[in-house]
């Protein structure tokens, strides 16, 4: 019998790589880590969910950088402004992901492409993550 059922453990991926997300701390790497250590079957479910998760919490900091004021610029806009949509490549990077985030709505940049860049740079340093745990 597993410790964990695999709709739990894919849950709290979910919820996590949400969380990671936005401007609150934390990591996920961690549990896709541990959850296919324990289960490598759940590879591709885990990963499409991680990219998900993860992505939809980049969106929900996106937002609120379409809220903030026009005058108050945001850490990371000269490179959001400089690249657009593909300095969202990066919007996994600890420290300076969210400010592109935030940075990338404040511009009003154009929210599938930063959706699209941001998932792709999202599911590349899960597939790091996966390949180091499989």
């Amino acid at each position: 019998m597993p410790l964990i059922s695999d709709e739990l453990g894919l849950g709290g991926l979910f919820l996590s790589s949400f969380l990671a997300a936005t401007l609150l701390p934390g990591g996920s790497e961690a549990i896709l880590f541990g959850l296919l250590k324990l289960n490598p079957g759940l590879l591709w479910p885990a990963l499409a969910l991680a990219t998900l998760g993860n992505t939809l919490g980049g969106m929900s900091s996106y937002l609120l950088g379409r809220f903030l004021p026009e005058q108050k610029p945001t850490r990371g806009l000269a490179w959001v402004q400089r690249y657009g949509s593909p300095a969202l490549l990066l919007a996994w990077a600890p420290l300076v992901g969210d400010a592109l985030c935030v940075a990338a709505g404040w511009l009003r940049l154009n929210a599938l492409y930063v959706a699209v860049f941001m998932a792709v740079g999202k599911l590349a340093r899960y597939l790091a993550v996966a390949w180091a745990a499989v």
